[in-house]
């Protein structure tokens, strides 16, 4: 009885973990107009820091949320940076004129609602979000 008990306790442990790991886990999605199906960190980091606004010859527009486990998630994962400090590097190319703050988004849905509809648009949400109308890129 007692080893079963343990068993179930250590099953339920392991769903909780893997279901918090998959919530704040993210999906780069992109408009159907960009022409790759994958993107390497190095050149998902190019496009949101405004190092590079091409990706696969298909001319690209970063678009952030504007919070949440999913941005948390992106920031840390991907470029690096905490939010204030990827929010002072926009305002510093915006203040040198050598680039502009990207659209911002308060939720998943706005953010797939944008991206489906704006050409070259590429964002992220989280990973349980529904992607209808545009495409996830496997991230390399």
């Amino acid at each position: 009885m007692k080893h079963l008990r343990f068993i179930l306790i250590t099953a339920a442990l392991i769903l909780c973990v893997s279901w918090q790991a998959q919530a704040a886990g993210v999906k780069v999605i992109a408009n159907p107009s960009v022409k790759t199906d994958s993107i390497s960190t190095g050149d998902l980091r190019s496009v949101f820091l405004e190092d590079s606004d091409s990706l696969a010859g298909s001319h690209v527009e970063p678009v952030l949320a504007k919070g949440g486990p999913a941005h948390e998630a992106f920031l840390k994962d991907y470029l690096g940076k905490s939010d204030p400090a990827l929010q002072a590097f926009y305002r510093s190319l915006v203040f040198t004129g050598k680039g502009s703050m990207p659209k911002a988004l308060a939720s998943d849905a706005d953010v797939v609602a944008y991206v489906a509809r704006t050409k070259g648009a590429i964002g992220y949400v989280s990973s349980t979000a529904s992607t209808d109308g545009v495409k996830t890129l496997e991230v390399k």
